[in-house]
């Protein structure tokens, strides 16, 4: 029962902060951080026991829902989905302290979103059964909805409807996927499940196995979001409240990333195939579009918004080289950038705060004031073009060198992006701290709640960067299971040069 107790916590802490939070602000506020570290703490526990990390799923829980519908409580947890926990509840401890001072209205239904949308996000990395995992999908998106179009900023209505109009299409067009790939196996098999680990392996007709990945791809290629559907991040990200710009960027987008390692590959290995070239093209665009964009915008939010898109392009590309070293870096990029871009949308709330402005041209010269402030933005942005010793660098230097043995043209052109991303890095730097100081009036540096937070992220990013093998030992099992799909599809996905991919996640020091 652990798996449930982990979406319980969070649901009901949701609802007790609401409750409580129309009499006390702060004993709404302090619930729902007692509920995160509560879950953050049972992860750990099972993180520091180690048992069964390397062999297999460490903790399975199914129980029955719909028995009509082969529809099942199906959840089980790996290194993989350890691993979202992790970044899961860190990111929504700090999305809470980042909101502590930020949020004074409505202040117990912001945390019952809260917590509400961390429960949807921790049930779509545990669900095995199909059903369960749409059921996640929904809870995770409509608290977002309101946490944007309510506590958001002048153009919150716009950009909630918006974000709301694509994801919820794109669901749908999954869910119907979901619904195909129950009749087929069904059909083909005399068995009706929405099971994960029996679907995997469904005999198909290509037509049909491309037509139902594709409903999949829907959902996740909006959610990370790839070029061309992420015209939404953006306003999202600009009027979206802090802690709601925290956890798109850190953590809705990982869900997107999560669904194609997790799902489009092992239930469609040759659609898969067949589409990473175009999966591949999308990669790339991404990276180059996204980083044309960031460098042209003057909203600081904005800007950190379309690094994202450009950092999600090496998702795609990774995820489309089909091999485990690619892999290994989509994995690294999914949590390194969570913690990167997190920070930075942090840092721009904590300016926006300060300056009541998000306009670059009206910032300049505040290292002379806020020089804590300046000297954590700088790690940040050296992260977010990946310096090495940061986690980005890893995370990018182990995608590019896995897309290399898949395609040497793909490689190259993304590896143009990694020049466009210290153009606009150097820019944020110059834009906000450098340069002649355009105001006039104090600015108080971080405080001790925003030291402790801002100081906790600075820790991860180092740590990704300096023992990234922590990280790749507890993801490298599940992505050998996933690549090995003769044994559970009678299908092979060809990666080249596995056994040096093997060497160096395993042995490297």
């Amino acid at each position: 029962m652990i798996l449930v107790i982990l979406i319980i916590v969070l649901m009901a802490g949701g609802i007790l902060a609401w409750i409580v939070g129309k009499r006390n602000t702060f004993l709404a506020r302090s619930i729902s951080v007692v509920a995160v570290l509560t879950d953050l703490a049972i992860t750990l526990s099972i993180l520091l026991r180690g048992t069964g990390i390397n062999d297999g799923w460490i903790i399975e829980y199914r129980a029955v829902w719909i028995e009509s519908f082969g529809i099942e409580l199906h959840l089980a947890l790996d290194g993989l989905s350890l691993l979202m926990l992790l970044l899961t509840y860190f990111i929504g401890t700090l999305s809470v302290l980042v909101s502590w001072k930020e949020i004074n209205e409505n202040t117990g239904f912001f945390h019952f979103n809260l917590m509400w949308i961390l429960a949807g996000i921790t049930g779509i990395f545990l669900s095995l059964d199909l059903f369960l995992f749409y059921f996640f999908w929904e809870v995770m998106l409509i608290p977002m909805y309101f946490l944007i179009g309510i506590w958001g900023h002048e153009k919150r209505v716009y950009a909630s409807y918006k974000f709301f109009i694509f994801t919820q299409a794109s669901g749908l067009l999954m869910f119907l996927a979901i619904l195909g790939l129950y009749m087929v196996h069904g059909r083909e098999t005399g068995t009706y499940t929405f099971d994960y680990l029996q679907l995997i392996g469904t005999p198909m007709k290509s037509a049909m196995e491309m037509f139902l990945m594709l409903g999949f791809l829907a959902a996740f290629l909006v959610k990370l979001p790839a070029v061309p559907f992420h015209s939404w991040l953006p306003d999202a990200h600009t009027e979206a409240p802090t802690a709601g710009s925290l956890i798109l960027a850190a953590l809705m987008l990982k869900t997107g990333a999560y669904g194609l390692l997790r799902f489009v590959v092992p239930l469609f290995p040759d659609a898969a195939e067949k589409f990473a070239p175009a999966g591949m093209i999308l990669g790339v665009a991404g990276i180059l579009y996204g980083a044309k964009l960031a460098f042209a915008q003057t909203d600081l939010k904005r800007l950190v918004a379309y690094t994202s898109v450009n950092h999600m392009g090496f998702i795609v590309l990774g995820v489309f080289a089909l091999n485990q070293l690619a892999w290994q870096g989509v994995v690294m990029q999914i949590i390194a950038h969570g913690i990167s871009t997190g920070a930075l949308f942090i840092i721009a709330g904590q300016l926006a705060e300060r300056l009541h402005t998000r306009d670059l041209s009206k910032m300049g010269g505040l290292w002379n004031q806020i020089p804590a402030m300046g000297a954590i933005g700088l790690i940040f942005v050296m992260a977010s073009l990946g310096l090495p010793g940061l986690g980005n660098f890893i995370a990018e230097f182990l995608t590019l060198a896995g897309t290399f043995r898949s395609s040497i043209l793909f490689t190259c052109l993304a590896s143009i992006g990694l020049i466009f991303a210290t153009v606009y890095s150097i820019r944020i730097m110059q834009k906000v701290f450098y340069g002649p100081q355009k105001v006039d009036h104090p600015i108080k540096d971080l405080t001790l709640r925003e030291s402790l937070i801002m100081g906790s992220l600075v820790v991860v990013i180092f740590y990704l960067g300096i023992f990234p093998q922590s990280v790749m030992k507890m993801s490298a099992p599940v992505l050998d299971r996933i690549l090995k799909t003769e044994e559970i599809s009678g299908n092979t996905i060809p990666d080249k040069n596995n056994t040096e991919s093997n060497i160096l996640v395993y042995d490297s020091n």
